[in-house]
């Protein structure tokens, strides 16, 4: 079905507690979609985060992230009180999420409504216990391996006592009782965003829009996956990673990059026919009705670096599990609703990968005027494949128009036949170009239909501080940019049949 839709994070969505969430913002944006003839939500991984607050290094890749949790649903349901949410600060930039005070603000305040929680009785009632029963196979050692990092000060899983390291029996069992308090605060808190968003994803149907969400290729070493699941990584004797991922030396770093993730063993998973991979795409397809798959190279060939090597230099490119573990996939969700995240370098083995998949792959304009032959500009576009303007990764659309070359700004401008010096107007140009795209659908980032300049960038790769913070302010979903966008919609044949009858 050709249409279009917007990306836009659930943390960069205005809101009262200092990072957007799944409050009434959530739905008021989705509104905004319906009535600009959208037809997909994009958002990137919503799983806790992990080291610098990147959502593409999840704590876990099967649980939910309890900073997007509405509080005011929680007052609502009389498990907090404003008299309590309001003893706590949530920091005062409304541009920017303030880490260091939703990290302190949310949690404590989630404990609280987790005592008036079970004071009320609410782990007797049959909706929690029926999220329990399903959520069997990743709940217990997920709460379990919070509660363990909680006793542990918040060290990394290899540097708790050895016991625990190992996942000893005897010493797991005496903790589920010593903690049995702290365990049952995760499961409440689990519980309450699988509620939340549930909801969301059923209003979100209601208005004919789906949710695109994300999955991260890797996990982060320090995580529950890991420590529950080593068996699924290349680890030594003694847990430690034997390689890591990463990328090879290339023309902008000399000597690669060290990612540092923990590398799948495909040859174990492959054993029990990628059992934890179908586990993640289920779980994940319980949130999202489709799925843009990270890094889909690294199912092609992927690149290891031996653990004790400070740089990428001496690393080695192997084979992934290619259509066998690809035909897994297919075998279970089809072609139709999953998107493969293919930039980069290409290559025979990624391309014929893709193509036997039956995945559409991605086009971003930003990297298509370098040359009239690249694969990115609209003349080489595929109907079975997705245009982006720009993603996650990259600036704005007027920050880039801004920063490239003059020789790119006149190819650029002479190829979408725009007139315009106007970089505002520019930038709503190269919005049309993508709607114009034969791409099935087209994917354009909030901040370029708001014209935001490179502080609204939400990723800066290669960089450790400023990212995955930005937040869109209160009003900026205005009538007339919802006009604009559904006139867009309408011109191109964006819309889905039932969002036919004009705006109101």
């Amino acid at each position: 079905m050709r249409t279009a839709g917007i990306l836009l994070p659930i943390f960069s969505l205005p809101g009262d507690f200092g990072i957007g969430g799944i409050s009434r913002d959530a739905y008021q944006f989705v509104d905004f979609l319906h009535e600009a003839g959208q037809g997909v939500w994009q958002v990137l991984p919503i799983g806790p985060t992990g080291f610098k607050d990147s959502p593409y290094q999840p704590v876990s890749a099967f649980a939910g992230n309890p900073l997007l949790i509405s509080l005011k649903d929680l007052i609502d349901e009389g498990l907090l009180s404003w008299d309590e949410v309001n003893e706590h600060s949530f920091g005062d930039n409304e541009d920017r999420v303030d880490y260091s005070a939703v990290c302190k603000a949310h949690p404590a305040l989630l404990r609280t409504a987790c005592t008036h929680f079970v004071e009320q009785g609410g782990r007797q009632q049959g909706e929690y216990t029926g999220f329990v029963k399903k959520a069997a196979s990743w709940l217990p050692d997920y709460a379990m391996y919070m509660a363990l990092k909680d006793m542990h000060d918040g060290k990394s899983w290899d540097q708790w006592d050895d016991a625990y390291r190992v996942r000893n029996r005897e010493a797991i069992a005496k903790a589920e009782i010593s903690l049995e308090n702290a365990i049952a605060y995760y499961y409440f808190e689990q519980f309450v965003f699988h509620k939340q968003w549930s909801a969301l994803k059923k209003y979100a149907a209601s208005r004919n829009v789906h949710i695109l969400g994300d999955v991260p290729f890797y996990v982060a070493y320090d995580s529950a996956d890991v420590w529950a699941h080593p068996e699924v990584f290349k680890l030594d004797a003694d847990f430690k990673p034997i390689v890591i991922a990463g990328c090879p030396p290339d023309a902008f770093s000399t000597t690669g990059q060290r990612w540092g993730n923990p590398v799948y063993d495909w040859k174990a998973m492959k054993k029990d026919e990628y059992d934890w991979w179908m586990q993640r795409l289920r779980r994940n397809f319980d949130w999202f009705d489709m799925l843009r798959i990270d890094h889909f190279h690294g199912f092609a060939e992927y690149y290891e670096i031996p653990y004790r090597e400070e740089t990428a230099e001496n690393g080695i490119m192997m084979r992934g599990p290619g259509m066998d573990f690809i035909g897994r996939v297919r075998e279970h969700y089809g072609t139709e609703r999953i998107i493969a995240e293919d930039l980069g370098t290409q290559t025979a083995v990624n391309e014929k990968l893709l193509k036997e998949s039956g995945f559409p792959g991605m086009r971003v304009l930003q990297y298509g005027f370098t040359s009239w032959e690249s694969i990115y500009l609209t003349h080489r576009h595929e109907k079975n494949s997705v245009v982006y303007t720009g993603t996650h990764d990259n600036t704005t659309a007027r920050a880039w128009v801004e920063s490239i070359s003059d020789g790119e700004r006149e190819f650029a401008r002479a190829y979408l036949n725009s007139v315009h010096t106007d970089y505002g107007q520019f930038t709503w140009d190269f919005i049309r170009e993508a709607y114009r795209s034969v791409a099935d659908l087209a994917i354009v980032p909030i901040q370029d239909y708001l014209v935001l300049n490179a502080d609204t960038r939400i990723n800066n790769p290669g960089t450790d501080s400023g990212n995955w913070s930005v937040r869109i302010r209160p009003g900026s979903f205005s009538g007339a940019l919802c006009a604009s966008i559904r006139r867009l919609s309408e011109i191109y044949g964006r819309i889905p049949k039932d969002k036919q009858t004009s705006a109101t």
